[in-house]
């Protein structure tokens, strides 16, 4: 009798540290996958986007309402110093348009449509500090006229000022 509790005893041992062993290794196979889901999360959450405009523009609130009907959700900060925070972004003068904004790590001035927005954040070209449509091309997002919508492109820029296409509308 002696022998056989010792070998029950065993079996609820050795059962003990089965149960223990997988245990440990589902915890790790989880904690393995918990980043990879966190990873793709973020991937498909949408792109923090943060634009300043003048309060008393009319087609930057368009241009908001264009970004926001593409998914994006632009935080908009009403700004009269707008030359001042267009400087310390480099944004080239003959680039320039009625707003700014700041989406990752990238410069967007102006009427820029949103499907060249998310274009940018997922190519995440280097060299390129930001695109812009310069000045207000009627039919660019934001700046709809009805019966006319002008051709009109969208620029690429780098710190060092050099220009280059991004795409054509």
């Amino acid at each position: 009798m002696a022998g056989e509790q010792m070998n029950d005893h065993a079996m609820t041992r050795r059962a003990w540290l089965t149960a223990f062993a997988r245990t440990l290794g589902t915890g790790a196979a989880l904690s393995a996958l918990l980043p990879m889901t966190s990873r793709a999360d973020v991937s498909n959450a949408p792109p923090k986007i943060t634009v300043y405009k003048d309060p008393s523009c009319g087609c930057c609130t368009k241009w908001v309402e264009h970004l926001r009907s593409a998914g994006l959700h632009p935080d908009v900060h009403d700004r009269t110093d707008m030359d001042a925070l267009k400087n310390s972004l480099g944004v080239p003068t003959a680039l320039r348009s009625c707003h700014t904004a700041v989406a990752g790590r990238y410069v967007i001035e102006g009427h820029v449509p949103a499907a060249d927005v998310k274009r940018l954040l997922a190519a995440a070209p280097k060299g390129i500090i930001g695109i812009a449509v310069p000045d207000m091309p009627a039919g660019a997002p934001g700046m709809e006229v009805p019966g006319r919508a002008d051709r009109y492109d969208v620029i690429a820029f780098a710190a060092d000022g050099t220009t280059k296409l991004f795409a054509h509308h």
